[in-house]
């Protein structure tokens, strides 16, 4: 007896956090697709590497002067300003208005890299342009440094990814991994937060 009311446990506790995993990613996708394309100036952009169209987005910004200067977090160490022009076949108007960042290698990295940069740049205002499924992530990564700055999040989609998400496996299959890793992200900075107290 007592080792069935173990099994229903079980299956209970299993099927319980399955649900909420499903409605957390309801509630994750719904999030993803919901970000304005803001235009207000601020006085930077911030691209983060990674995904399809990021630094182009991030160049049209600084080009059509939504920003004063543009930071370019993640940039593999052998890539040049020239290099990344030439792949992003998009126009560069003012190279002077352009810094790279070569120590980020994760979302992690990145969060780091940009805050020491606005700090030394006196930023107070941004654009935050990285992929639409990778902004959740990226603006919990930058809220554990509380910085006085105001943070506008830039969404940039891709072809690849379509909305109707349950018509394709690969779609899916990316929302969900970074819905994980949304989820990791999140659950341990509260975590922290508690032990911290």
């Amino acid at each position: 007896m007592q080792v069935k009311k173990t099994i229903l446990l079980l299956f209970s506790s299993i099927f319980s956090a399955m649900l909420l995993w499903c409605l957390g990613f309801v509630f994750f996708v719904r999030q993803i697709d919901s970000y304005q394309i803001s235009k207000d100036r601020t006085d930077a952009i911030v691209v983060l590497t990674g995904g399809r169209h990021r630094i182009e987005e991030g160049i049209s910004l600084l080009n059509n002067g939504i920003g004063d200067k543009l930071f370019i977090s993640g940039v593999s160490k052998k890539t040049s300003l020239q290099e990344i022009e030439k792949k992003s076949k998009i126009k560069i108007n003012d190279s002077h208005k352009i810094y790279l960042g070569y120590n980020a290698t994760d979302t992690i990295g990145n969060a780091a890299e940009i805050v020491d940069w606005i700090t030394q740049n006196d930023v107070h205002s941004l654009h935050l342009v990285t992929s639409n499924y990778h902004l959740p992530r990226a603006l919990e990564e930058l809220s554990v440094y509380s910085l006085p700055v105001k943070v506008i999040a830039h969404p940039v989609y891709s072809e690849k990814i379509i909305k109707k998400w349950w018509h394709s496996f690969s779609t899916f299959k990316l929302l969900a991994a970074e819905y994980n890793k949304f989820l990791y992200t999140y659950l341990n900075h509260r975590r922290l937060q508690l032990l911290e107290k």
